[in-house]
């Protein structure tokens, strides 16, 4: 069986505003991959969220819901005195939205205080999936260790999967996110970037300037996004932009990018080649725009399940 381990932060979400009332869920960009990911893979996929979760009883409720919905922790640590993130999602009358965050001092940022139980929990994994998010509530040296576990991962023939995922805000200044966001290309066998985010960082002026860079890193496999436009799917030396199947017009556009790569991820695990993975993630991504918040529910996918 493959077991997928994603490695971040599980925050409360609230979103749907109806005056003064809000809905809560569980969300964040990793966890919201591998929550597609599971979904839509088959019972042969096993999936653990690799975090660190505060005593409170937010955070019991989180581990509870994931277990509920086939996700482990693996061997995630419980933190004395702390407790999840918070954000809350408001939208503008076209569905696009905005996020006000709460989480200086969330559990996750010690994720990787103790580097032999992240290196246990990520031990034996199939395939792992970080973001530049996981890598920005790190500090230098928890990012240095997670990076370091990672590799000898990857060279023990782990597959690695990385979104590079620029949110300003997470950093110091652009050099710092440059410098993390680039080592952990190098780490990574598969990147799935997001365009806009690469041109703000980077400058990159079209997704084959990104696919160009990014190559020079050395993963074989990248997949550039271009919010509802073409993917550029780059495999080797060869690239290739493939469209979504029809345009849809977004409730709430919070979570699109992550479930792409979920469900980009799943159909290649399932054995899809990368086009046919691409609009597949681009079909799944589709659906999740109709629906408010990051997470729709599982089984509101089953007829697209590999």
């Amino acid at each position: 069986m493959t077991r997928i381990a994603a490695i971040g932060e599980c925050m409360i979400e609230l979103s749907g505003r109806d005056g003064v009332t809000w809905r809560q869920g569980f969300a964040g960009d990793t966890l919201n991959t591998l929550w597609y990911a599971r979904a839509l893979s088959s019972g042969a996929i096993a999936a653990d969220y690799v975090t660190a979760f505060g005593d409170d009883p937010f955070s019991a409720e989180q581990i509870a819901f994931l277990k509920a919905n086939g996700i482990g922790i693996a061997g995630s640590p419980v933190i004395p005195g702390k407790a999840p993130g918070l954000y809350a999602i408001t939208l503008d009358s076209r569905g696009e939205r905005s996020f006000t965050y709460w989480r200086s001092d969330a559990a996750a940022k010690s994720l990787a205080d103790d580097r032999d139980a992240l290196a246990a929990s990520l031990f034996g994994a199939g395939l792992i999936y970080f973001s530049g998010i996981t890598l920005a509530i790190l500090d230098d040296a928890a990012r240095t260790t997670l990076l370091d576990i990672i590799e000898q991962a990857r060279n023990a023939d782990t597959a690695v999967a990385f979104d590079p995922n620029y949110r300003p805000r997470l950093w110091p200044d652009r050099t710092a996110a440059r410098t993390a966001i680039t080592a952990g290309c190098r780490t990574a066998t598969i990147v799935l970037p997001t365009f806009d985010d690469e041109h703000a960082l980077y400058g990159d002026a079209a997704p084959a300037d990104t696919v160009a860079r990014i190559r020079e890193q050395g993963p074989g496999e990248i997949v550039v996004k271009s919010g509802g436009g073409d993917a550029l799917v780059a495999v080797d030396l060869a690239a290739e932009p493939v469209a979504p199947p029809q345009a849809v017009e977004p409730v709430d556009t919070t979570g699109a990018g992550d479930s792409f790569n979920g469900a980009y991820l799943a159909a290649r695990l399932a054995g899809r080649g990368p086009r046919e993975a691409a609009m597949f993630a681009h079909a799944v991504a589709g659906r999740v725009i109709g629906h408010y918040g990051a997470l729709i529910p599982m089984d509101r996918l089953a007829d697209l399940k590999l």
